[in-house]
């Protein structure tokens, strides 16, 4: 890997008349993000310009978009996407719960240290003047990064935050949403799939089953989201991406996000799950859902 060499490329392909986008495509989507962060650097020294400025110049549309993602470093990919969830017009309440729901504490950690320095407001504080309600309280517990990462599991406990949950939800009239909160959103996974199999036994049904039948709106996506993450992390990201391709019009923010995100970090297993999940590949539900372009790189992206 010469950075020095892929920022000519990128030059030579964005210079004269007409763009190369394949040369982009191409030479982006073989860089990992570490590598394409020292191009960015290289390019600004060797050739004097803004690597993503001249990237805008060139592209446009979604193709941009995710051009531009994979330029932007990791964390602050994410703090964007927030940023851009919290202030853009109308919350986007998906946008909010994928990222909080399925980061790791370092992750959320360096999330709010890059939000603080970009915008100079706490992301915990534009949480709260944006939401409101249960839905606002779990989104700020999550975004404390502070569940335990151990894999301890204490079964007298996992007993007892069973039938907490239990008598929280599906035992009594109405829904006691904190006691579900401060369950699921703070215990260590190993922990919280006992509880899960606990509770079926108790309830009878599935966790997923009762926060469906006591919650509504975004508070139920919110504690579905952390549910689903804890059990299966690509499983959830697979769904995402179905659900955003899936019928009329695509919901481009949310395949974007999801194959910038996590195209280094799971991308082999959320196809693995996709495929069993829809009897369907990743790769031809892009295929038949994006053109041009913005197809090319997703595919890329999405790989096989």
């Amino acid at each position: 890997f010469s950075a020095e060499q892929e920022a000519q490329v990128l030059r030579k392909a964005m210079k004269g008349f007409g763009t190369d986008e394949d040369a982009i495509i191409e030479t982006l989507t073989k860089l990992n993000v570490s590598q394409r962060q020292q191009v960015l650097i290289t390019y600004k020294s060797t050739i004097g310009r803004d690597l993503i400025d001249d990237l805008k110049s060139e592209l446009s549309g979604n193709f941009e978009r995710v051009i531009v993602g994979l330029m932007t470093p990791t964390a602050m990919y994410d703090v964007h996407e927030l940023r851009r969830a919290l202030k853009g017009a109308g919350t986007d309440e998906g946008c909010l719960i994928e990222i909080l729901a399925s980061r790791t504490n370092a992750e959320i950690r360096h999330i709010n240290e890059n939000y603080k320095l970009q915008y100079g407001s706490t992301l915990e504080d534009d949480i709260v003047s944006d939401t409101s309600s249960m839905f606002r309280r779990v989104l700020v517990s999550l975004a404390t990064g502070n569940r335990d990462e151990g894999t301890f599991v204490d079964e007298a406990l996992a007993q007892q935050d069973a039938q907490c949950l239990y008598e929280a939800g599906e035992k009594k009239w109405g829904t006691d949403e904190v006691q579900f909160m401060s369950i699921l959103c703070t215990r260590n996974r190993c922990h919280l799939l006992r509880v899960f199999d606990v509770y079926r036994g108790i309830a009878n049904k599935d966790i997923t089953e009762s926060i469906k039948s006591e919650m509504s709106g975004d508070l139920e996506d919110a504690l579905l989201a952390v549910v689903k993450c804890l059990r299966n992390k690509p499983a959830y990201f697979a769904e995402r991406l179905y659900k955003s391709m899936k019928g009329l019009g695509t919901d481009d923010s949310t395949l974007i996000r999801v194959m910038v995100s996590r195209s280094e970090i799971d991308m082999l297993y959320i196809r693995r799950e996709f495929l069993a999940m829809y009897g369907k590949s990743l790769h031809s539900f892009i295929k038949g859902d994006c053109s041009g372009d913005y197809r090319k790189v997703l595919l890329r992206l999405c790989g096989g």
